[in-house]
């Protein structure tokens, strides 16, 4: 069992929730990124890093206008390796780490062994968004060799037969995507979105989490007693991107009452008997 898993676990048997925050690698400069991630870490029972791609298929304007000021900073997938292996990065961050990636900068590392690299990072668990999971065995048995995990996405859209399949094969927790369409912050959720999501509890007993479009504390409480976890992207990514002088307070700001309307779910009758 991976790092994402056991701690997905060990939320579960608690009956709390995890907040997983998005963050993109860099972003907004690569010197104010490690503090960044420094704070955000403290809210966080997970964090998911964005890798910068010049063609993102899932993302939406906010988290590409972010990855296009990573890249134009410089921020490879090499760079990122490198900060989170620092031992001072290591230090800060106490929660696990998953890198979001499309298959393209993978395929770029020179000497074709992310999973090693990244392991050797700190990094415990990856998502590949535009990975088949037709194609994702020799991923998965990378990711397991090194004690990671490898993380798929199921759409509302997703057959019930194919998302079996993406939920059997998901390690740490499957990713479900809330609404059709891409990233970014949403005023409200339609009722396919939670009919969805039970659709899913019913499928598999795997640790969900939830993303795209989760902004506001009442989306939290309303998206918590039907998942393991939320993502919070764009929301957060925008107030980081609207407040230059300060983008660390602005993350706190954000993050506070996300955090506190989850802890706010969190029931003694849900707790999972371990034994």
């Amino acid at each position: 069992m991976g790092e994402v898993a056991t701690r997905m676990t060990a939320l579960q048997r608690a009956g709390k929730k995890a907040l997983v925050p998005f963050v993109t690698a860099g972003f907004p400069t690569r010197d104010v990124f490690p503090q960044l991630l420094e704070e955000v870490s403290r809210f966080a029972d997970i964090i998911e890093i964005g890798v910068p791609f010049s063609d993102p298929l899932a993302d939406g304007p906010v988290i590409q206008h972010t990855s296009q000021v990573a890249l134009e900073q410089g921020v490879t997938l090499p760079w990122i390796l490198e900060m989170l292996a620092d031992q001072q990065a290591r230090a800060s961050v106490s929660v696990p780490v998953v890198l979001m990636s499309y298959l393209n900068p993978l395929l770029q590392i020179s000497d074709g062994d992310f999973f090693e690299r990244a392991r050797r990072a700190n990094v415990a668990g990856v998502i590949i968004p535009d990975l088949p999971v037709e194609e994702g065995a020799p991923y998965e048995i990378a990711a397991r060799d090194q004690q990671m995990d490898l993380i798929y996405l199921i759409a509302p859209t997703t057959s019930q037969e194919r998302a079996r399949l993406i939920a059997d094969r998901s390690q740490g927790f499957v990713y479900l995507v809330s609404i059709t369409g891409v990233t970014g912050a949403r005023d409200a959720f339609p009722a396919e979105t939670f009919d969805f999501l039970r659709r899913m509890r019913a499928l598999t007993n795997k640790p969900l989490c939830v993303g795209f479009g989760i902004s506001r504390p009442e989306q939290v409480r309303q998206l918590a007693p039907e998942v393991d976890g939320v993502i919070v992207g764009s929301s957060l990514l925008r107030v980081i991107m609207e407040a230059p002088s300060d983008p660390i307070r602005a993350a706190q700001r954000m993050l506070t009452p996300l955090r506190r309307a989850l802890d706010e779910s969190w029931s003694p009758s849900s707790v999972i008997n371990a034994e």
